[in-house]
């Protein structure tokens, strides 16, 4: 039997850490596989599409989660919800899926996080999007904090989610104009305090002080400024590592079927932030 092959597409794809991890899951569940990383600029999609659609599956990142939903033949359920794929199984059809749901949810229900009560979070792109989704399901108040250049994006979102979620409770405000009152999460779902830039943080020390628990989805640094106040005011708080290993193994079930615990997972996370320690210093 020939060796499976799979990939991770985007453009610029820089250090990922997508071919680290994917090889030790492929090894925790003896598969014999191959993991390439494919730099694929936006406008050479169309022309590289046959050669993706030989490959046993692949993951995407920015900026094709939206642009290869035309290629495919068919979405799954949250992927149609989100507009947005991130992996990709190839067969007799070629299907669109999203890990990063479960990739969150996971990571969270795994550092004894609860998803409930008054939700924060900051930004509105794409990993904002679906936290935001998943803070609605979940019957979170949901507050959407964003930049004033991005507050008509940030209006089309909470449209979407009242309309799509029943009994959704949202509210959308300016980064600067949050409301001085508790919330149970704190989510950072912008790029900011991550490596080079570490020194930055998406929101004040006044407003993480009254946060019970931080998630930052910047795991590079492992511990950004975010993180670190937060844990110096007693807060839960969670880097973006884990949602990253743990959308791999999603992935992985889709590809192979393959289940893995959460000691597996856990030992990965470490490892792989010892291997990012490595490429960074």
């Amino acid at each position: 039997m020939s060796k499976k092959q799979f990939a991770v597409i985007g453009h610029p794809i820089g250090h990922t850490m997508s071919p680290f991890i994917h090889k030790r899951l492929f090894e925790i569940a003896n598969i014999d596989a191959e993991y390439s990383v494919f730099d694929i600029a936006p406008n050479e999609i169309a022309g590289k599409y046959s050669f993706l659609r030989k490959l046993d599956g692949y993951n995407i990142t920015i900026p094709h989660k939206q642009a290869i939903i035309p290629y495919l033949d068919k979405l799954d359920k949250k992927a149609k919800m989100y507009g947005s794929v991130n992996t990709v199984k190839n067969g007799e059809i070629a299907q669109g899926y999203t890990t990063d749901p479960i990739g969150f949810l996971k990571a969270l229900e795994n550092a004894n996080i609860d998803l409930q009560g008054n939700v924060l979070i900051i930004g509105t792109g794409g990993v904002a999007r679906t936290m935001a989704y998943e803070a609605a399901l979940a019957g979170c108040h949901t507050t959407i904090a964003v930049r004033f250049e991005d507050i008509s994006m940030v209006a089309s979102l909470a449209g979407e989610l009242l309309s799509n979620i029943r009994n959704a409770q949202i509210d959308t405000c300016f980064i600067d104009r949050i409301p001085d009152e508790h919330y149970d999460l704190l989510v950072n779902a912008t790029p900011l305090g991550m490596y080079p830039n570490i020194d930055s943080m998406p929101v004040s020390e006044k407003v993480i002080s009254r946060c019970s628990s931080v998630f930052d989805a910047v795991y590079n640094p492992l511990e950004t400024k975010l993180l670190k106040i937060a844990k110096a005011n007693g807060s839960k708080a969670l880097g973006g590592m884990s949602m990253l290993v743990w959308q791999a193994a999603a992935s992985q079930e889709i590809w192979n079927g393959t289940k893995y615990n959460s000691d597996d997972i856990a030992q990965l996370c470490e490892d792989s932030s010892e291997e990012l320690k490595k490429i960074f210093g």
